[in-house]
C-alpha cells in the first residue's frame, strides 16, 4: 500500500471455485501493524458470503511476516486457490 498512514503493509486474497459441491471459497492474508507497532499477519477463510474463521499470529520482523505469509499462500494454491 502507498498510503503511509496505512496500518496494512500487505494484502493478499485467494479464492477456490468447486463446482461440483457448488461451493466457493476464500483465503485471506494480511500484514499489519497494530497500534502498537506489533507486526500481525491476519489469516482469514471460509466460503464466500461468510464472514469466516481468523487467526492472528505475532512475529518480531516484519520479514518474518512476509515469509509466513507466501509458506501460507504456497500451501493454500497447491490445494487449487488463485489469487483474486
Amino acid at each position: 500500500m502507498s498510503d503511509a498512514r496505512s496500518p496494512i503493509k500487505h494484502h493478499l486474497v485467494l479464492y477456490r471455485r468447486d463446482p461440483e459441491q457448488g461451493r466457493a471459497r476464500f483465503f485471506s492474508l494480511m500484514i499489519e501493524r497494530d497500534l502498537f507497532g506489533t507486526i500481525r499477519l491476519v489469516r482469514n477463510w471460509g466460503a464466500v458470503g461468510s464472514k469466516g474463521q481468523e487467526k492472528v499470529d505475532i512475529y518480531p520482523e516484519e520479514a518474518q511476516a512476509t515469509r509466513a505469509l507466501e509458506l501460507w499462500a504456497d500451501a493454500q494454491r497447491r490445494k487449487g486457490y488463485t489469487d483474486l
